[in-house]
C-alpha cells in the first residue's frame, strides 16, 4: 500500500499555532505552562485540537498535556467571554460575604461558575484566593483586582462589561 504526502500543511490553525509557539520555547517540555499561556493569549483558549501537536513537539504524552490544561483553572478549554470575572471563594472572602455575592453574580448573569453569559459578554470563574484578603470579598475583572465588592459594586461592574 502506497502513501501519498502533501506538500501543503493541512493541520488545523490551532495545531500550527501550538507547534510554532512550542518552537519559540525550544520545544522544551519544562516550558509547557508558558507555552500554554502563550497559546491561550493568541487563540483566546487552549483548544483540544492543539494538544496532540503540543505533545508531539514536546515529546510528552497527550495525557500529560491534557492533565496540565485541566489541572490549572487559568486555562480555558473553550473561548471565554469578552470579559472574565473571577470571584474569590477562599475562606477570608467567604467570611466577608462571598457566598451571597456568588449567588447574586450567578442569579444576575444567569450562569454558574465556568460558564459564559448568553450574549458572550462575561465568563464567570471561581478563584481560590486572589491575595486580596484584607479587602474581601474580592474579584478580578479582566486581570484587575477589585476589593470590597458588594451588590451595588457588582452591578456596576456587570454594566461596564456589557457596555
Amino acid at each position: 500500500m502506497s502513501q501519498t504526502y502533501s506538500l501543503i500543511d493541512t493541520s488545523p490553525k490551532e495545531a500550527l499555532a501550538a507547534r510554532r509557539i512550542a518552537l519559540t520555547h525550544g520545544n522544551k517540555p519544562d516550558a509547557l505552562i508558558e507555552i500554554l499561556h502563550d497559546l491561550q493569549a493568541e487563540l483566546g483558549h487552549v483548544p483540544e485540537s492543539a494538544l496532540p501537536a503540543l505533545a508531539k513537539a514536546l515529546n510528552l504524552s497527550r495525557a500529560e498535556v491534557h492533565g496540565v490544561v485541566t489541572f490549572y483553572h487559568d486555562f480555558h478549554r473553550h473561548p471565554a467571554g469578552r470579559h472574565v470575572i473571577k470571584l474569590c471563594r477562599a475562606e477570608a472572602c467567604q467570611s466577608m460575604g462571598a457566598e451571597a455575592l456568588a449567588a447574586l453574580v450567578q442569579r444576575s448573569l444567569k450562569v454558574t461558575f465556568g460558564e459564559t453569559t448568553a450574549d458572550g459578554a462575561i465568563t464567570v470563574e471561581a478563584a481560590y484566593c486572589l491575595g486580596n484578603c484584607a479587602l474581601a470579598p474580592a474579584m478580578m475583572v479582566d486581570g484587575r483586582l477589585v476589593g470590597r465588592v458588594d451588590a451595588e459594586g457588582f452591578e456596576k461592574i456587570a454594566a461596564e462589561c456589557r457596555a
